[in-house]
């Protein structure tokens, strides 16, 4: 059986098949098998970083392009959403037009971004994405009357997604459906549908192009391609993609602030996403997604349980306690991602690809 999930891209890999499935099986049966607030939030934040992790790996795997400008479009989505509910009321009608004045602008600035820069070299263009997402980082905290400033938005739902809205009379197998449910649901099949979307992106003529492009810009350049416009496209359709993931995490959490989605420590997540699951594959994006938001979020639990287990050892006892502190869980997270880089340098997807024999695209 050949998983190709419509987009003639086969996963490559029998065991990575098995993994895939049970990762997307996984998510989707959380609120069932994992009762509670936080498994319920960490799913979410797969569903919605494997759409933002995906479209950057369009930008760096596909196209070859290093931009540092991904969470400012991830940032206009979220903001997008915020804004638009906090002064319109909690309507579809407002979020559906916050999600749309969100693509127009990102839409705008990744055209304008790449018309004037991808002309220079990588090193300049990276340093000139940088340069443009740290001023509109310091432009949204400053403009507190609209943004909140570094404090950010609060804001309500529509009554469907509100959490004080219940469904049925009582729990379906155990389970309390209410719009917390239901906004998870909506969010996880909109990642599906957004994920399917970008696999058909990269295998149709114009993702081959992409490829070619990353491969030797001079050799497509010389078969007739205008290198210019299909990269300034890819960096438009990676831009519309990380907007919808940053109005899906609005949504979601019903906050939104600069450290929320703008932050650079996003960006430096989602290049490690994309390193841990394999650059240019977009399969690697589900898995770094998953691996890497697990480990953020249970790390220092299971740090603290060794913690505790260490200190009643003999003898060194007391500085393996230490050592396993929970307060360094973001030394032992940089432990582990450089053990990751280390045997896994093609990331995980490029492992198991290589191990059936299969090339990379």
């Amino acid at each position: 059986m050949k998983l190709n999930l419509l987009s003639g891209d086969a996963v490559g890999s029998r065991p990575l098949k098995v993994l895939l499935i049970a990762i997307v099986i996984m998510l989707f049966a959380t609120p069932f098998v994992l009762p509670g607030a936080k498994p319920l939030n960490v799913a979410a934040q797969i569903c919605i970083y494997t759409v933002l992790v995906a479209s950057f790996d369009l930008l760096l795997g596909y196209t070859g392009i290093v931009s540092f400008a991904q969470t400012m479009f991830f940032g206009i989505g979220a903001y997008g959403v915020a804004m638009s509910i906090s002064t319109f009321g909690a309507t579809w009608l407002a979020l559906v037009g916050g999600i749309g004045a969100a693509l127009l602008l990102s839409a705008l600035f990744a055209l304008v971004i790449g018309l004037f820069s991808l002309r220079v070299r990588a090193l300049f263009y990276a340093m000139i994405t940088l340069a443009v997402a740290s001023a509109f980082q310091t432009l949204v905290s400053q403009m507190s009357e609209f943004t909140g400033g570094e404090d950010g938005l609060s804001f309500s739902v529509p009554a469907l997604l509100s959490p004080a809205t219940t469904f049925f009379d009582g729990p379906i197998f155990g389970l309390k459906i209410d719009g917390k449910v239901v906004s998870f649901y909506l969010i996880a099949a909109l990642s599906v549908v957004l994920f399917l979307a970008l696999l058909r992106i990269v295998n149709s003529p114009f993702g081959r192009v992409l490829q070619a492009i990353r491969e030797n810009d001079f050799r497509a350049e010389a078969l007739g391609y205008r290198t210019v416009v299909y990269r300034s496209l890819s960096n438009v359709v990676s831009a519309l993609f990380a907007t919808l993931a940053g109005a899906m995490l609005a949504v979601w959490l019903r906050y939104n602030g600069p450290d929320t989605s703008l932050s650079f420590d996003i960006m430096v997540s989602l290049l490690l996403m994309v390193v841990i699951g394999g650059m240019g594959t977009l399969y690697g994006a589900l898995i770094g997604a998953t691996v890497y938001v697990i480990a953020q979020s249970y790390l220092q639990d299971l740090m603290k349980l060794a913690s505790e287990t260490a200190a009643h050892a003999p003898a060194i006892g007391g500085v393996l306690a230490t050592l396993l502190s929970p307060d360094r869980w973001l030394l032992w997270l940089g432990v582990l991602f450089v053990l990751s880089v280390y045997y896994f340098p093609s990331g995980i997807v490029g492992r198991f690809r290589a191990a059936n024999g299969a090339l990379p695209p």
